[in-house]
């Protein structure tokens, strides 16, 4: 798969392609079928297959400081669309500049002067241009004019429930990382640095890493899960792990308010495993909530909490 910063890195004589718009944040159940209907567009065209996507999120660009929860940083989007089957991951930089253009200059600048779109696949729920004014009717009057045809698809799944970004980034704000991962199609990820923390884990028989989650994260609300936990890229092997292997842990996501914490944090202790984790970027898939944050009267009473924690873990994890 190619990958494109910017439209000025089309490469000369670019041909005609079948390009699929949007943010396509968690790549979730409903992006999946527009890029399913875009390759199989493009297959059946024997052309290549193009996902525009945007950097930074369009809204925090229109109003300055309201930009999302992030579900997959856009090395994870490029990811799944390269296992989708999508040839071209194009991450257009979101500029004032671009947000000011009408849904005709948008259309004709940017779908036929630099990518020559021969079919452009959108939800049926599609907005592009200044102030959103252009909708799917509007792109198929302009696809008439400039040689185009459109796609509109249906982001209804079962129980008439529209996959959509927001509907998951609720449910991950609630701790309910089952339903988003219905939602998604696998389970939520968050990736980060692993940094020196407290070290309370080690001291009480648990050593976790502290994972400084990317800008934005979205990060599911306090309580402890089931999750797997990956060590994604490094300079070095971490002793006793490997790079790439899901490994199953017990994840704390909260305060600590037994100690009377105030920042939230993401520690995971990864079970059977005591490795030096500092400086390695990892990622962790939250699986089920096993219960919310809690404040305990004694080291004892926390201890026997994380044990029991771990036991859940293992089973819903199937690690015994």
């Amino acid at each position: 798969m190619l990958r494109w910063r910017g439209l000025e890195n089309v490469p000369p004589g670019w041909g005609r392609c079948v390009v699929t718009i949007g943010v396509f944040d968690g790549v979730h159940r409903g992006h999946a079928q527009l890029i399913a209907a875009a390759t199989r567009a493009a297959a059946e065209r024997g052309i290549p297959s193009v996902l525009m996507t945007f950097d930074p999120h369009p809204s925090e660009v229109v109003r300055p400081g309201t930009h999302p929860p992030q579900l997959s940083t856009l090395s994870r989007r490029a990811e799944l669309a390269q296992e989708m089957g999508i040839d071209v991951f194009c991450v257009v930089p979101f500029t004032a500049t671009l947000a000011r253009k009408s849904p005709e200059e948008f259309a004709h600048d940017v779908l036929v002067e630099q990518l020559h779109a021969a079919q452009v696949v959108v939800g049926d729920n599609f907005t592009f241009g200044h102030k959103a004014a252009g909708d799917v009717a509007k792109l198929r009057e302009l696809g008439e004019r400039f040689g185009f045809e459109v796609e509109a698809v249906s982001l209804f799944g079962e129980h008439t429930l529209t996959f959509s970004s927001t509907y998951i980034r609720s449910c991950v704000a609630a701790g309910d990382v089952e339903l988003a991962a219905e939602a998604l199609g696998r389970p939520h990820r968050v990736e980060g640095v692993v940094v020196h923390g407290q070290k309370r884990g080690r001291d009480l028989g648990y050593p976790t890493a502290n994972v400084s989650v990317t800008t934005h994260a979205a990060v599911p609300g306090d309580g402890v899960y089931a999750a797997w936990f990956t060590v994604e890229r490094s300079g070095n092997e971490p002793e006793g792990m490997e790079i790439g292997r899901r490994y199953p842990a017990a994840v704390s996501v909260g305060t600590n308010p037994t100690f009377a914490g105030q920042h939230r944090t993401v520690e995971a202790y990864v079970l059977d495993v005591d490795a030096d984790l500092y400086g390695q970027h990892v990622a962790v898939d939250f699986v089920s909530r096993i219960r919310g944050m809690e404040t305990y009267d004694s080291l004892e009473a926390l201890i026997a909490a994380i044990a029991d924690d771990v036991d859940r873990a293992r089973v819903i994890l199937g690690a015994d």
